[in-house]
Order: structure tokens, then sequence, then C-alpha cells
């Protein structure tokens, strides 16, 4: 089962503390930021996974993150910390403003038991696209 949901991502306490403090290649920084929180209905439909496939709707770039139910998320929506998993699938047009569009991006998320890489192998698969 797979659903097209809107993507919001944005800074949390911890992620900010997290990379502020230089440790955004440490375990405590995935397991921050490697996450999608998904309304609890939404998470449901899914089958309750420990880990979905977030991915552009055409399927151009995608990420494996773990996920995690969370009632504060609206149906049809889910939410990423603003690091590096979520930016492998933002589109980076910025519309001449400096800043790509963190807000209300479709996104398809599915399950998945691909494993959830760590920043340093996120930065390597991206470089290896370039």
């Amino acid at each position: 089962m797979s659903l097209v949901v809107l993507l919001n991502s944005g800074s949390t306490i911890n992620e900010g503390r997290l990379a502020k403090g230089g440790d955004k290649f440490t375990e405590a920084y995935k397991m921050e930021c490697a996450v999608c929180s998904i309304n609890p209905a939404d998470f449901e439909v899914l089958g309750r996974p420990n880990r979905v496939r977030v991915a552009e709707v055409d399927g151009s770039r995608s990420v494996a993150v773990h996920a995690r139910e969370d009632g504060s998320i609206p149906p049809g929506q889910v939410f990423m910390p603003r690091a590096i998993w979520a930016n492998v699938v933002v589109d980076p047009e910025t519309f001449s403003t400096g800043s790509p569009l963190y807000k209300g991006a479709q996104v398809l998320i599915e399950p998945t038991e691909d494993e959830v890489l760590s920043a340093k192998e996120i930065t390597k698969m991206i470089m290896r696209r370039g």
C-alpha cells in the first residue's frame, strides 16, 4: 500500500541542537532526523510500518526513513525534520528565493524494508548521482 501525501519539513529542537553542536554524523542525529511522522489513520492504512520510503511522485528521488505515528499530523500530510533525508526528496527549485519549498510538496510514501542510511551514506549517494 502507498499514499500520496503532502510533505512538510522544518527544524525541530533536537535537530537544531544536534546540527548546531556539530553532531550531524552521529547516530543520535540519524534517529532524530531520518524520520517521517505520519497521521495515525494514514499510518494504519500503510500497515503500521517500521520504515517508509518517501519519494517524489514521479519516483525520481527517494529515501528510506523510520516511520513514526504522530497524532499531531493532519491526515494526508507527513512531517520530516529539515535535514539531509528530507532534502533528498524536496524539490531543489528555489524560484529565485535561495530556499527550496520545504512545505507542501506531494510525495509518495510506502512501507519498505530498505536500510535507513546515515548522513554520510546519503551524501555519498547524492554525489554519485551528481
